[in-house]
């Protein structure tokens, strides 16, 4: 039997919760992640009609996209729509757990979705995130090192884009004296040992520190490791804010939006004026983006789909791309369907659904 840990534990490894961003709050709301779970129920956001699909179902899991506590609550007596959602959940064993920017930095994430959606090909990350990996270096003895590097590698270590099983070994001699009190599996105490010891060098998404280092210090021969970490400044082509990519043929900017107003089912598209040309290279993202618009720019895209765009934003392009916002909801609506089919194929006879309700607050008068 899956237990909502279980879920939440397969979540947090395809989008790692160290990945969101500072002002989010991602990660499980409400609920004890060691119940039973009966089943999830995937939606954008988290409504009344969500919930009652939820009790009406007996599902005791409810994954949203956007966080329900996102401002800080000062109390869960129910007196707003927010906190009366979430004591008639607690209420009834529900939990809720909210997959937000960590699933937006993540390339199969919303982006992604929104990519394959449109038939986007050669995606790349729009803004790329720094600080996310560290490299660990360790010493260890040399018949040893082939036992660790395996062990490192299984617990996550060593990925590195499109490769896996990546590492550095370089061999030399180590020394160190046991003194009292000491356990050493090589040498005596009291005496200075010098050992034929290699360095392996391997970097780890800083997310499974604790991971790697439990599975270095479980696989080490010695009682004393010595290693060191480092943080890293490289930027990791998939992870990151926003996708790029290519249409495999070129379109017309009339085709363009007409393709996108279907795809995305929305009641309208605002953009900018810009002289007509042909769209081939596109950047997408899901949500709130304007803050990527200069990212679009310098990479010289066709267009920028996004949303939530301010009357002044549309002017930054100055007519060199198509800058066109869909709606929030419309450009994230996917979402709960990536959530679900994820889940399904992990999960093979798990019970998990997609809203059958719409949470989108806006509507468009014709």
């Amino acid at each position: 039997m899956l237990s909502i840990a279980d879920i939440i534990n397969f979540l947090e490894t395809r989008a790692p919760l160290a990945l969101q961003e500072s002002y989010d709050n991602a990660g499980l709301l409400c609920g004890d992640r060691k119940q039973h779970c009966s089943g999830a129920i995937a939606s954008l956001d988290f409504t009344k009609q969500v919930l009652d699909e939820a009790i009406e179902k007996k599902f005791n899991l409810i994954i949203v996209h956007h966080p329900p506590i996102f401002k800080p609550l000062r109390s869960l007596e129910p007196k707003d729509e927010i906190s009366s959602l979430l004591v008639t959940a607690i209420k009834h064993d529900i939990a809720v757990y909210a997959i937000h920017t960590n699933l937006d930095n993540v390339m199969w994430g919303v982006n992604g979705e929104m990519a394959r959606r449109i038939g986007l090909q050669h995606l790349q990350v729009l803004a790329p995130l720094q600080h996310t990996h560290q490299k660990l270096v360790v010493f260890v003895p040399r018949e040893h090192a082939e036992k660790l590097s395996n062990a490192l590698f299984e617990a996550g270590a060593g990925a590195v884009g499109n490769y896996s099983e990546c590492s550095f070994i370089s061999d030399g001699t180590g020394s160190f004296t046991p003194m009292k009190g000491a356990h050493p599996s090589i040498g005596k105490e009291g005496f200075r040992e010098h050992v034929s010891e290699s360095k392996i060098e391997v970097i780890f998404p800083i997310q499974i520190q604790q991971r790697i280092l439990a599975a270095m210090h479980q696989h080490h021969p010695y009682e004393t490791v010595a290693y060191d970490l480092l943080p890293l400044e490289n930027k990791f082509s998939e992870l990151g804010g926003g996708i790029v990519g290519e249409l495999k043929e070129p379109m017309g900017m009339h085709d363009f939006l007409s393709m996108l107003k279907q795809t995305f089912h929305t009641g309208t598209i605002r953009h900018n004026q810009i002289p007509e040309k042909s769209i081939k290279k596109i950047a997408l993202c899901g949500g709130s983006g304007k803050q990527l618009i200069n990212n679009a720019l310098s990479l010289k895209v066709d267009a920028f789909v996004t949303a939530d765009l301010t009357y002044h934003d549309f002017f930054i392009p100055e007519g060199k791309m198509l800058l066109a916002d869909i709606g929030h909801f419309e450009s994230e609506q996917f979402t709960s369907d990536l959530l679900a089919e994820m889940l399904k194929e992990k999960f093979p006879t798990f019970a998990v659904l997609k809203t059958a309700h719409k949470t989108n607050p806006v509507n468009y008068f014709l």
